[in-house]
């Protein structure tokens, strides 16, 4: 039977400089839509799983344009709402060899940050779900964005829904008088299968370490509902190579993935959403070592993609974890 998986979030346009060019040079820009959650539903649904997608445009074209996006890959735009405020915006400019990627966003005031909880009728999106998606990013966004993000955790709580989170913590997000530790937490307490490094950990969770392993063992000591952690290690050689490493902690055990040397870069931009959206297929239709080999193959695959979502096919990215047909012209 196919699962059906709900994700929530803003969902950005993105304004990327042509070719590598600095935003000092630039004349015009290539436009993207994306965003940390709404990559996860297009991943997965471009996988075969029916994906929906929770969030808000506002009510102009634009908006409209971004709903076409989800609708074009596949993901379910019924619980897209509209409402007052803007359209969120970032600026990508991409680096190359030794100069570094920059990205500037302008986002306040947006329409999904300013969408009212009491809009969204949660047992009617979870209707025949079976798993919820969430990450940081939406409860650093605006208060009612956060309250959105709890009444999403309740509602998939009382309904025994598997939930996953991307702690994903931005510093420079929380501007509207809270602090990760005064919200996160009971979010993390409620959340089944998370992604979170050692920042995220002491920042969202309270928790200090400076090893992963035992700040899985400390996280899933304070928050008893967690199952699964894991993560990504990034070893940035240049902005066009990097190597990647996936880990991944569950019963008291430490797996780790091969190393993939990635060495020309076209497009990092969404790889943790790539290895999220792995990580949930993989957890749902494989046993664990598999499911953390095929998350870090589908986030490497993202890296030769641009935009923000991975619209790899299930063969290539299990065909890279077994190491066939790597790079040959396929006809």
């Amino acid at each position: 039977m196919n699962k059906r998986i709900i994700t929530l979030g803003e969902v950005l346009m993105r304004l990327t400089t042509p070719v590598s060019e600095r935003f000092l040079q630039a004349q015009n820009y290539n436009i993207y839509f994306g965003g940390a959650e709404a990559n996860v539903s297009v991943a997965l649904a471009n996988w075969g799983v029916s994906t929906a997608h929770v969030t808000s445009f506002p009510a102009h074209d634009i908006g409209r344009a971004a709903t076409n996006y989800l609708k074009q890959h596949g993901v379910d735009t019924s619980f897209v709402y509209t409402n007052e405020g803007r359209m969120g915006l970032y600026f990508l400019e991409n680096g190359v060899m030794q100069r570094s990627s920059k990205i500037i966003y302008d986002r306040f005031d947006s329409s999904f940050s300013k969408l009212d909880p009491a809009t969204i009728d949660w047992d009617l999106v979870f209707k025949d779900a079976d798993w919820f998606h969430w990450t940081g990013i939406t409860p650093a966004a605006s208060a009612t964005a956060a309250q959105i993000c709890l009444d999403a955790l309740k509602a998939a709580e009382k309904k025994g829904i598997t939930v996953s989170g991307d702690i994903n913590y931005r510093r420079n997000l929380w501007q509207y008088g809270k602090q990760p530790l005064d919200i996160m937490p009971e979010l993390v307490s409620r959340t089944h299968v998370i992604i979170a490094g050692l920042t995220d950990f002491e920042n969202c969770m309270d928790i200090i370490s400076d090893d992963f392993t035992d700040a899985c063992q400390k996280a899933i000591q304070a928050f008893p509902s967690i199952e699964t952690i894991a993560n990504t290690h990034r070893e940035s050689v240049s902005a066009s190579h990097n190597r990647l490493t996936g880990m991944l902690y569950k019963n008291g055990k430490l797996l780790t993935s091969k190393t993939y040397d990635i060495s020309h870069i076209v497009d990092r931009i969404g790889g943790g959403d790539s290895f999220m959206s792995g990580l949930i297929y993989g957890l749902m239709n494989k046993n664990d070592q598999d499911a953390l080999e095929f998350a870090v193959a589908a986030s490497v695959l993202k890296h030769s993609i641009i935009g923000d979502a991975n619209l790899t096919s299930i063969e290539e990215v299990e065909q890279l974890t077994h190491g066939v047909n790597i790079g040959k012209l396929l006809r």
